[in-house]
């Protein structure tokens, strides 16, 4: 474990993310969406259902990293800010919205400072991607946020793994997956992972991460708390990457599951809520 005292867990977390990259920037297919001005990635497309006409909606993309789904949420119509703290990854997301005629506003923070340099009530959706919350300490603090930026009436939009998955050991030898992490908010617990989740060869330069797990039950309760009201939540047995090895197998629109009894994993989930009515 490690005490997450100023901001060390967040020099580590911005050191990784930085060194991932030109890893992700290779492995998304970025010329995929030059070529084709209606690709969107596939985990917008799998929210498609959920996600209902975004046009001309003001939208900001908390942690959006190179900037795909926030270029695909633009492609349906939103008017988008996107927010991160990596200089590197947001370089590679203006390129991706200049090459593509995206008229994107990308700013530089972490995700907790986002209501003093967005400012407050100015925004219709929040939307948060998978693989977000792992890296904040408190989910308290990171609800109040999405309250901040919203407008009365508005809406936060998330999809994440689920803290089921966060808290697994990679499979045993024999196949056998177990617990091997906190489920419940702590202090944070170190990684040392050498690689990302996409294949490559060279090891990134920052391995060394503080990631956090919060329990569906302290997700909801701070959603709540900040003066959301839940409209849905719906749990799923797939996740848009391989977490668990030969365990898994590829089950359409870029999603993982199971290959055996894929109902005894809830491997991500969909989360949605309203800020309430002054």
């Amino acid at each position: 474990m490690l005490r997450t005292v100023g901001d060390e867990y967040l020099q580590m977390n911005r050191a990784n993310w930085d060194s991932r990259v030109p890893v992700h920037a290779a492995a998304y297919d970025l010329d995929a969406y030059r070529r084709d001005p209606a690709h969107i990635s596939s985990v917008i497309r799998f929210d498609l259902p959920r996600l209902g006409s975004v046009s001309e909606m003001d939208v900001v993309h908390l942690q959006c990293h190179i900037g795909t789904d926030t270029l695909s949420l633009a492609r349906l119509g939103a008017r988008m800010t996107g927010l991160d703290f990596s200089t590197p990854a947001l370089d590679v997301a203006k390129s991706l919205a200049d090459d593509t005629g995206a008229d994107i506003r990308y700013v530089e923070a972490e995700v907790y400072r986002a209501p003093d340099v967005l400012g407050e009530g100015h925004f219709d959706m929040v939307f948060t991607g998978i693989g977000a919350l792992c890296w904040l300490p408190s989910v308290g603090r990171w609800a109040d946020v999405v309250s901040a930026l919203l407008k009365p009436g508005g809406r936060l939009f998330i999809r994440e793994g689920h803290p089921m998955l966060w808290s697994l050991a990679d499979p045993r030898d024999d196949g056998i997956i177990a617990v091997g992490f906190p489920y419940f908010e702590t202090a944070g617990t170190r990684f040392v992972e050498r690689k990302t989740y996409v294949g490559h060869e060279d090891d990134l330069a920052s391995p060394e991460t503080v990631q956090f797990n919060h329990g569906i039950g302290e997700i909801l309760t701070a959603v709540t708390n900040a003066g959301l009201t839940l409209s849905s939540f719906e749990e799923h047995t797939s996740v848009p990457w391989n977490p668990l090895g030969p365990s898994m197998e590829r089950v359409g629109l870029g999603e993982w599951q199971l290959h055996d009894r894929p109902e005894r994993l809830a491997a991500s989930y969909t989360l949605q809520a309203v800020k309430d009515q002054v």
